[in-house]
């Protein structure tokens, strides 16, 4: 009805000049002594082909709206599947659309060329930058330098963030890299632990894993980024104490440290891009992506990543790998 109500509204003109028509033929007639029946019967004549036309145009114009309606869930169809202009100012909005659509396309070219260059030279610039990281390591690992303890530690933060780089970059890349099977979690889970063991033993920090034998749907190499993501920062933000991993029975990995904790305030935010913290700005290193960067590696994988803190008494991360609907990407 609404519809119905807009299309006489928009045809209000026609309509009354159907009417004046009508009542000028009925009164014409009428001055000529003919019969009041065959008056009034010429005029319910041309009422009732007024009424069938307005019916076919009405027809026509919800036909066309269902079709633009359809159209317009698919901005993408513009180009192709726009119906045929009627009449000049049909054919005018036409070609207004099309010249729209045509001056988005180059747009989105552009900007999609100029996002796959940049893309391409980080990429590059990542993957070169690991090679004089390894020429490092071995330089170190057969010297005999004194702070030779402390320089891996600095080479092995430089690698983990060209890591993130790269982590960064796949993430927001349209391609999807995820290898989904079930997986043992604790190859996985050791395996970050080995990455960070160094770490711990110099900095004097326990860390306490007593094994697994479960098995969740994942993919590993993600699942090992955030495993190692939240070690880092248990390291960033614990002085003395211990991290503990643990996987409940229900195929919950939480990751606990005995460090500085998060402010109730800042806990809702720690996984949004950038957000530092208080904890943050106390450590000028903090860049604010290593959560973010889990959230995000977690939601491709369709686990869901939370934490838990006491300001003070440390902080726990839940990784809940229970199965859901994985997204492909």
């Amino acid at each position: 009805m609404k519809l119905l109500a807009k299309y006489l509204k928009q045809n209000m003109s026609a309509a009354v000049a159907l009417v004046i028509f009508s009542s000028v033929f009925a009164v014409v007639f009428s001055l000529y002594d003919l019969q009041a029946e065959a008056v009034l019967y010429a005029f319910l004549l041309c009422l009732l082909a007024g009424a069938l036309i307005t019916s076919a145009n009405f027809y026509l114009f919800l036909r066309k709206h269902r079709e633009l309606k359809r159209i317009s869930g698919d901005v993408y169809l513009l180009s192709n599947d726009l119906p045929e202009p009627k009449n000049l100012i049909e054919s005018d909005y036409s070609e207004i659309i099309n010249e729209l659509n045509r001056l988005r396309n180059e747009e989105i070219a552009r900007l999609t060329y100029k996002q796959s260059e940049s893309v391409d030279y980080f990429t590059a610039w990542a993957h070169q930058i690991k090679t004089p990281i390894a020429a490092m390591k071995l330089i170190l690992q057969s010297g005999e330098l004194e702070e030779k303890g402390e320089l891996l530690s600095e080479l092995f933060s430089v690698e983990k963030y060209t890591e993130m780089a790269l982590s960064y970059l796949r993430l927001n890349s349209e391609a999807n890299d995820l290898i989904l099977k079930e997986f043992r979690l604790d190859g996985i889970i050791r395996s970050a632990i080995r990455a960070y063991a160094p770490i711990f033993i110099r900095k004097k920090i326990g860390i306490k894993y007593d094994g697994t034998e479960a098995t969740a749907l994942t993919d590993e190499k993600w699942l090992t980024f955030i495993i190692e993501q939240l070690l880092s920062n248990a390291l960033k933000y614990t002085d003395s104490g211990y991290a503990e991993i643990r996987v409940s029975a229900d195929k919950i990995i939480s990751v606990r440290d005995t460090g500085i904790g998060i402010s109730p305030e800042d806990l809702p935010r720690i996984f949004e891009k950038g957000f530092t913290g208080y904890n943050g700005h106390s450590d000028k290193k903090s860049t604010g992506l290593g959560l973010y960067l889990c959230k995000r590696a977690a939601d491709k994988l369709s686990h869901k990543i939370y934490a838990e803190s006491d300001l003070n008494n440390g902080s726990t991360f839940y990784i809940d790998l229970k199965t859901r609907s994985v997204e492909f990407e």
